[in-house]
């Protein structure tokens, strides 16, 4: 989780899976949809995915 330095009531979440099917996944269990659902009612805008390749070793 990122806070923004120069407004602090924005944030960033980031994850990374090895797949686009393990994100795929990870929005199927069962705590990812009770956290979409918990933390909707407190967002200033609607939340949006926003796709990154990672460049790093294997």
């Amino acid at each position: 989780l990122l806070q923004n330095v120069e407004d602090p009531t924005r944030f960033i979440l980031y994850e990374a899976y090895d797949s686009e099917d393990a994100a795929a996944a990870h929005k199927e269990t069962a705590h990812y949809k009770t956290w979409r659902d918990d933390v909707a009612p407190h967002m200033a805008l609607p939340r949006k995915g926003i796709k990154y390749r990672a460049i790093r070793p294997e």
